[in-house]
């Protein structure tokens, strides 16, 4: 009888023992179908095309920058900082045309941002609907940028770029990228009219210019030279409501004061670049009462 009471137990336990196993087995199993229909799910996912398309809304836009963030930290930890300078490219490319999408969907939102401020230098007093819209933004390191006289428009946040590659790519790419993150953080200029200071100019002018003497051969020297001969011609002659020099009509004509002052300032901070050369070139031209229809000839910026 004893015996009999001894198997039985014996056998409940086994049972018990079994139904938890499988239990567990079963759960085991649900969770893995769980990951695996993630897994799926990420691997099926295609981001939207970059070229615009009404087919599109902001949330595709969004989500497929969204994709490609995390892949590319994925990417970047797996390459080599030669085959991440072509990643950065890439990325950088397909960032800007989703951007352009963005600035597209929300132009009536950028036209009316400007009415948003309630004061003179009062931060926007944002709607609810735009609040939301910006929060999504915010979610790609986008943001809503004034860059004045009235406009604004949908753009990377500054140090983005910085933030993913730094130390992951070469020091040409990095110098690059710094440069580039480091600019955003200021609105350039706006409707032909320059938004930074000459002095700030003239350092930009020069960061490039010691660039393009560090790395000549650099992939980005294209790229690094056409900017540089923009910020070059710029600080030099200036933009249409922002010029270096005043001119009455076919008078020969006159450099500022603050310009001139500042030609000095680089002359002698930097008196070997290309720039003090230029500037003392301008300067000579202008005293001499050069045309200045000649003297743009003359001081060859490209």
């Amino acid at each position: 009888m004893i015996k009999n009471i001894v198997v039985i137990g014996i056998l409940s336990l086994a049972v018990v023992s079994c139904k938890k196993k499988t239990a567990a087995t079963d759960i085991s199993s649900s969770n893995d179908s769980i990951v695996i229909s993630k897994a799926i799910e990420e691997d099926t996912y295609k981001p939207v095309d970059t070229i615009c398309s009404n087919e599109y809304r902001s949330e595709d836009y969004i989500k497929s920058l969204e994709w490609y963030q995390k892949k590319i930290k994925i990417d970047i930890a797996q390459n080599k900082p030669e085959q991440n300078n072509k990643l950065y490219l890439d990325h950088f490319k397909i960032r800007t045309k989703y951007t352009e999408c963005l600035n597209v969907i929300h132009s009536n939102i950028l036209d009316d941002y400007i009415n948003y401020h309630t004061g003179f230098d009062s931060p926007p007093d944002l709607p609810d609907n735009v609040k939301k819209i910006a929060a999504e933004l915010k979610k790609v390191n986008l943001e809503f940028r004034e860059l004045g006289e009235g406009v604004t428009e949908i753009e990377t946040i500054p140090s983005y770029y910085s933030s993913i590659f730094k130390g992951k790519v070469t020091p040409d790419f990095e110098t690059y990228i710094s440069g580039k993150d480091r600019e955003g953080k200021e609105n350039y200029a706006v409707d032909a009219g320059l938004l930074i200071t000459w002095e700030e100019l003239g350092e930009r002018v020069i960061f490039w210019e010691n660039f393009i003497k560090k790395y000549p051969n650099s992939s980005l020297i294209k790229k690094v030279k056409d900017d540089y001969n923009t910020y070059l011609s710029d600080y030099l002659f200036g933009m249409d409501k922002t010029s270096t020099y005043e001119r009455y009509g076919k008078q020969p004509g006159k450099l500022y004061d603050e310009n001139r002052e500042e030609f000095n300032r680089i002359i002698k901070k930097y008196p070997n670049s290309n720039v003090s050369k230029k500037a003392k070139e301008l300067m000579i031209l202008f005293d001499a009462g050069t045309p200045v229809e000649q003297i743009h000839k003359l001081i060859n910026v490209d």
